[in-house]
């Protein structure tokens, strides 16, 4: 139903491209909108904009920037030596929000994933190699999710590394298999990545 409105119609459907969205939610968000102020709505559509103008990807690690550099890679405090892989930029702020591990990332953006065309030259694995080859890691802890993509991957990135005698590790399986970092509590992550083993 677009209650005779295709622009709410339009906007629902817009919602709905959203992961998680659904028809109900998208409608709900949809109301919502129009219940805004004018004021109100016109700073959303400028955020999303500039979101999108404004917020790349770090030059050395690939997580979310809007500078060269992302705020990680600039932090001095970091535990220099030791890499942690994710899939995705949301996967590094989890591990983020668990405040346990210390150390620096590097985002590659995707899994191996022959059935869906997604080969190595597709991830952000010629980066890793370099900074393992340039910046005395000496340790890559391998968090990608724990499916058969993710545990191909984390193979491939254990060979790939395997002529640099550095240690590669990956979470303890504390984590579901099949599951996402995004469905995991922290607590659970925490004691995954204490645990973690070798590949």
């Amino acid at each position: 139903m677009d209650y005779g409105l295709p622009l709410l119609r339009a906007l629902i459907e817009h919602f709905r491209k959203l992961p998680g969205i659904g028809e109900k939610t998208a409608k709900r968000l949809s109301f919502a909108i129009l219940d805004m102020k004018t004021e109100e709505v016109n700073d959303f559509a400028e955020t999303l904009l500039q979101v999108k103008k404004r917020i790349g990807f770090c030059r050395r690690c690939g997580n979310l920037a809007e500078s060269e550099f992302c705020q990680i890679c600039n932090d001095k405090s970091r535990t220099e030596g030791i890499l942690c892989v994710v899939e995705r930029t949301a996967d590094l702020y989890i591990l983020e929000s668990t405040h346990q591990y210390r150390g620096c990332y590097h985002v590659l953006h995707g899994v191996l994933s022959p059935l869906d065309g997604v080969g190595a030259e597709d991830l952000n694995l010629v980066e890793l190699e370099k900074r393992v080859r340039e910046e005395n890691i000496r340790e890559v802890i391998v968090a990608t999710n724990p499916s058969v993509e993710g545990d191909t991957t984390a193979l491939y990135i254990s060979r790939m590394l395997e002529k640099y005698g550095v240690k590669v590790t990956r979470p303890a399986r504390g984590l579901p298999l099949g599951s996402s970092l995004e469905f995991v509590d922290s607590g659970t992550i925490t004691r995954a990545l204490e645990n973690r083993e070798s590949i």
